[in-house]
């Protein structure tokens, strides 16, 4: 099934080389050498169109199919393999139930000495991970989720919608680069307005009937089987003024060091940012809260050329005193050219670890990576690549969320055997892996990916299958 959906990425991306082709002949591409002139590479310029069927798999979300296109606008090539502007468009359904579209937009001299970027994103998703706060604090039920998988099985309900819920989230942002020193430092600033609507009507985690159709009677997951959201409501962790969602009304300031030779696939630099993240009651937020992070990426040529890179990215996500909406919590904040991703846990952050497995007021992670381009070539007047690279991914939470008991006595017992599941603290969820990427133009990259998490193969009750057992992505990009 999934060799189906890697061929059909691969067709896609040889049309788009077609596509980009014809834009090379119209733009009049150049040929030029690297500075020590041991390969040669074509400078685009002008428009490049890069209408593509959005196929794509991701062991969270499911099967990816849509559209999106790419316009890219490289002047007069002086500014290859960065862009002047560029345009973003995406609808995607996944088979597991969620819906992403996406509009996005990139500009480097509309406003003279200042970058702006802008994006509005909606996802809808009926059946989305959430799997409980504090990391390895929250227990999850690996052996009951299998069982539940086994068809056979006729004593085994499905279990997975227990860690799940409905979510639908609407983001915008409007960015602003601007140069402090040398085209190196830089000052940012934004505002970003998202809402949230989570759960079913006010009342439950999911809607029931949607999730259990067409499935056979003894696999339905049971009504009176509360999701851990719905436990978390009536054990007070999740409060009634945060349950069902609300409005985000958000100033992001930040300090920017870039160093990176390029931008869509760079080998030497640094690129480091700290923000700010102002939520207050006066500009319209249901929930106010206050947040900041800071990421350093760090790019090492191993072997010039771009053939063999080491990278790496720290990040770290904080929250001001005590309190931040539970919604909120998954995000990991950017700014700039890129739109904010949920989910440490998944492809966007932590590869391998279920998606929104590590939620808590602050977590740290790392990604390390070796990227080998072991293949370059020119096509059609496209610059081509191919690339391997093996990983290794980590989070933890280091502040935890408040989940002491706020409920009735009654429920208080339930709520001890849950937690005394789980571990006292939370520690490193670290992932390993490898895969492969089609790199086109510097900036058209699909990628192939496997995650596996160590903790799988732990002997220690508490942690062994706490962050599942691996995930296969095909995806575009690189993770940082």
């Amino acid at each position: 099934m999934k060799l189906k959906y890697i061929l059909a990425i691969l067709l896609s991306a040889a049309t788009a080389v077609s596509a980009y082709a014809q834009d090379a002949a119209e733009a009049g591409d150049n040929v030029v050498s690297t500075d020590d002139g041991a390969k040669k590479e074509i400078v685009k310029k002008g428009y490049n169109f890069g209408p593509l069927p959005a196929v794509a798999f991701d062991a969270d979300k499911g099967f990816q199919l849509g559209a999106l296109l790419n316009i890219y606008d490289f002047g007069d090539g002086s500014t290859y393999p960065n862009t002047r502007q560029q345009w973003y468009f995406e609808a995607s359904f996944f088979t597991k139930g969620s819906q992403l579209f996406v509009v996005s937009y990139d500009n480097r001299f509309l406003i003279p000495g200042v970058r702006w970027s802008s994006a509005l994103t909606i996802t809808n998703e009926k059946a989305m991970d959430f799997y409980g706060f504090n990391g390895y604090m929250a227990h999850y039920d690996a052996e009951r989720v299998a069982a539940g998988k086994d068809k056979s099985n006729h004593d085994a309900y499905i279990y997975t919608p227990k860690y799940r819920i409905n979510r639908l989230a609407l983001l915008f942002k409007t960015d602003f680069v601007g140069n402090i020193w040398d085209k190196k430092f830089f000052w940012e600033a934004g505002y970003h307005l998202s809402y949230f609507k989570q759960g079913y009507n006010n009342e439950s985690a999911l809607n029931l009937a949607k999730i259990n159709k067409n499935k056979k009677e003894w696999k339905e997951f049971p009504a009176d089987e509360p999701t851990i959201f719905d436990l978390y409501r009536k054990w007070g962790i999740i409060s009634d003024d945060e349950a069902w969602g609300g409005l985000n009304s958000t100033l992001r300031f930040g300090l920017l060091f870039d160093t990176r030779d390029k931008e869509g696939a760079p080998s030497r630099g640094i690129w480091a940012e700290a923000h700010v993240m102002l939520a207050p009651k006066w500009l319209g937020t249901t929930l106010p809260y206050y947040k900041y992070s800071a990421t350093f990426r760090h790019y090492i040529p191993i072997v010039k050329n771009d053939i063999l890179t080491f990278a790496y990215r720290l990040n770290y996500e904080g929250t001001f005193g005590r309190k931040a909406p539970y919604y909120v919590l998954p995000y990991i904040t950017t700014m700039g050219q890129t739109y904010d991703r949920d989910g440490m846990g998944g492809y966007r952050t932590i590869r391998g670890v279920m998606r929104n497995r590590v939620q808590g007021l602050d977590m740290a992670s790392y990604n390390a990576e070796l990227r080998w381009r072991f293949v370059s070539f020119r096509l059609w007047k496209q610059n081509i690549a191919f690339g391997l690279n093996v990983f290794s991914d980590g989070t933890m939470v280091t502040k935890e969320y408040d989940m002491s008991f706020k409920g009735k006595e009654e429920d208080r017992a339930e709520y001890d055997e849950y937690m005394a599941l789980g571990a006292d603290s939370d520690r490193p969820h670290i992932t390993v892996g490898a895969g492969l990427r089609f790199i086109m133009n510097q900036n058209f990259i699909v990628a192939f990916e496997y995650g596996m998490p160590i903790s799988r193969f732990s002997s220690n009750p508490v942690i062994k299958n706490q962050d599942g057992k691996g995930a296969f992505y095909i995806n575009t990009g690189y993770l940082f």
